[in-house]
């Protein structure tokens, strides 16, 4: 999955919008059918449609419109569901949580002058993170940092991930000609705090609704929304701070 994401960041839009929109409705459609909605073929699709029209939207019109058009897409599929969703409160926040961090995934990557090297930080950041805690958290072992929530989860590993975070940040810094190097370090410490609360957030989804996976689409590693459970809370809080900053992380002063 690597090489497919480098290379939609680098070419930029279409490439960049066509792969968030796919994988927004590729999200949506695990998550419907994880938290209890009706397993029947055309609420799968409709939930996916929702999804990749907000980001379509948000991509070629204006974020607005992609807010709004996720907004109403979630009213409706509410109303045409109707006793076929077993979890309605639930399929809209997921909805919402899937569609808000792909399109502001694409509005990241569309900044002209910054948008590819935050783009490429910022996946940098998650993978290295995601990483480290791994490799941590099975070498060095521990206690665990919520057992109820996610089981496998050490202080170790969230640690590790911290670690890793901060390193690829300082070098991130250094490649850009940051004055604020040590700052953007930090940051992506921070980031690994939040990635963290983004994967056990679906852990507790899936713990909820006796789910072991959101899907099976990677053989071996579950579904999609499985390895971008993380990447949705920290492409959240960096559209949130480069809009409190008025411009890329990277690029502060």
């Amino acid at each position: 999955m690597i090489p497919v994401a480098l290379a939609a960041v680098w070419y930029g839009t279409p490439w960049s919008s066509g792969l968030a929109a796919l994988a927004a409705a590729l999200m949506a459609w695990e998550w419907g059918r994880m938290v209890g909605r009706s397993p029947q073929l055309m609420d799968g699709l409709m939930l996916a449609a929702i999804a990749a029209a907000s980001v379509l939207a948000g991509a070629y019109v204006a974020i607005w419109l992609g807010l709004l058009v996720g907004a109403l897409g979630i009213l409706l599929q509410h109303r045409l569901a109707g006793d076929r969703n077993g979890a309605p409160i639930w399929t809209a926040v997921g909805l919402a949580w899937i569609i808000a961090p792909c399109i502001g995934f694409v509005w990241l990557r569309d900044d002209p002058a910054h948008g590819a090297a935050t783009v490429f930080w910022l996946l940098a950041v998650v993978w290295a993170i995601d990483t480290a805690a791994y490799v941590a958290g099975k070498t060095i072992g521990g206690p665990k940092l919520a057992p109820r929530i996610s089981p496998k989860k050490t202080w170790a590993g969230l640690i590790g991930g911290v670690v890793a975070a901060i390193v690829v940040g300082v070098v991130a810094g250094l490649i850009v000609g940051s004055d604020r190097v040590w700052s953007i370090g930090l940051l992506s410490g921070a980031l690994a705090i939040v990635e963290q609360i983004g994967d056990m957030a679906e852990s507790y989804a899936k713990r909820r609704f006796g789910k072991k996976d959101s899907g099976n689409l990677i053989p071996g590693h579950g579904g999609l929304l499985d390895r971008l459970d993380g990447m949705l809370a920290v492409v959240l809080a960096v559209v949130i701070l480069s809009l409190v900053t008025g411009g890329s992380v990277l690029t502060w002063r």
